[in-house]
C-alpha cells in the first residue's frame, strides 16, 4: 500500500513538472498568444496575431498604418496594447496591407512589385469568419470592435459603416476622416506614391484604388461623407494637438510626425462637427500634446480602454 501511495505521489510530481493534469498556478488567468493564416480574395495568404483570454468581454480588430510591415504590425512592433487582454479586451492584428487603405481596389497597381489586386475588404471578412469560429465574437452583441491609425483610422471607420451587423465599435485614431475634401486625393495620391518608393515595392497608384479623383469610391470611402451609416455605433475619434511632448524624443520622426497630425486634427475636427451637426453621438480625444507617432496612439487605446469605451452598452 505504502509503495503505491509512492508511486502515485511520484506521477503527480512527474505531471506538475511537465504540465499535465496539474493546475498552471499563475499562467491560468494570462492572455495567451496564438497566429493564424488566412487566404483567398485572390490575395496570398496572410498572418493574423491575437491575444486572447477566456472570459474577456469585447475582441477589437486593430488596423496599421501606411508603412504596414508583412512580419508584424506596426501595433505588435511599437506598443504593448496586447496587454489589453489581461485585463477584458482581446487583441487581434492583422499583418500586412502596406498602402491598402484596408479596401478592395480596383486593379492591381501598375509599376509596383505587387501584382495581385489588394481585396483587404474581402480579406477583413475573412478574417471576422475565422474568429467567429474561434469564439471570439464575444460580448452581448456578438459584434467586434474595430480601431486603427493614421490610414487604418478611415478604414476602421469606412469598414465599420458597411458593416455594422458585424461591428459595433469603431475607433479612429489620427485619422483621414474626409478623404474627398479638396487637396485630400491629391495628398493621398502622394502618400501611396512615397509608401511604395520607401518600402521598395514601387509607386501604388491612388487611381488603381478607388479610380480618378471624380470616381464614386473617393465619396463611398470617405467616413465624413459616410458618417450617416454609423448612426447607433459606438464611435470615438482622437487625434493629437501636433505638439510635441514626452513621446518626442526622436527629432527626425517628430518633425516629419508634426504636419502630418495637423492634417489629421483638423479632418478628426470637422468629423466631430459633422456628427454634432446630424445629431451623431461620439466619443472624442484630444490632447494636449501629440504628433503621429506611436507612443501616442497607445496613450490613445489605454484612455479608452480606462474610459470603458471597449464595453457593449
Amino acid at each position: 500500500m505504502r509503495r503505491r501511495r509512492r508511486i502515485i505521489v511520484s506521477l503527480i510530481v512527474v505531471l506538475a513538472v511537465i504540465g499535465i493534469g496539474a493546475p498552471q498556478v499563475g499562467n491560468a488567468d494570462a492572455a495567451s498568444f496564438g497566429r493564424f493564416y488566412v487566404s483567398g480574395c485572390g490575395m496570398p495568404s496572410s498572418p493574423v496575431d491575437m491575444w486572447t483570454k477566456w472570459g474577456n468581454y469585447k475582441t477589437v480588430i486593430a488596423l496599421d498604418g501606411l508603412r504596414a510591415t508583412k512580419d508584424m504590425s506596426g501595433w505588435r512592433h511599437e506598443t504593448k496594447i496586447q496587454r489589453l487582454a489581461d485585463s477584458g479586451v482581446n487583441v487581434i492584428e492583422p499583418v500586412g496591407g502596406l498602402a491598402s487603405f484596408y479596401t478592395d481596389w480596383q486593379t492591381a497597381s501598375p509599376g509596383n512589385k505587387i501584382k495581385y489586386r489588394y481585396r483587404w475588404t474581402c480579406r477583413l471578412n475573412t478574417i471576422i469568419r475565422e474568429l467567429d469560429a474561434r469564439g471570439l465574437a464575444v460580448g452581448p452583441l456578438g459584434k467586434y470592435a474595430i480601431m486603427g491609425i493614421s490610414m487604418g483610422g478611415n478604414a476602421a471607420a469606412i469598414y465599420g459603416a458597411y458593416h455594422r451587423k458585424r461591428i459595433s465599435h469603431i475607433f479612429s485614431m489620427s485619422g483621414y476622416l474626409n478623404l474627398s475634401a479638396p487637396t485630400m486625393r491629391e495628398a493621398v495620391r502622394l502618400a501611396l506614391i512615397d509608401a511604395g518608393m520607401e518600402s521598395g515595392m514601387g509607386p501604388f497608384s491612388a487611381d488603381a484604388m478607388w479610380g480618378p479623383p471624380w470616381n464614386k469610391r473617393w465619396t463611398n470611402n470617405d467616413a465624413l461623407v459616410q458618417l450617416p451609416r454609423m448612426r447607433g455605433m459606438k464611435i470615438r475619434v482622437a487625434s493629437g494637438s501636433a505638439t510635441w511632448g514626452s513621446h518626442n524624443t526622436d527629432a527626425v520622426a517628430s518633425v516629419k510626425g508634426t504636419p502630418l497630425e495637423m492634417i489629421s486634427l483638423a479632418q478628426t475636427r470637422a468629423f466631430e462637427v459633422a456628427a454634432n451637426l446630424q445629431g451623431i453621438r461620439i466619443s472624442t480625444d484630444f490632447p494636449n500634446v501629440g504628433t503621429h507617432q506611436w507612443d501616442y496612439w497607445q496613450d490613445m487605446v489605454w484612455r479608452a480602454k480606462n474610459q470603458k469605451w471597449f464595453r457593449d452598452r
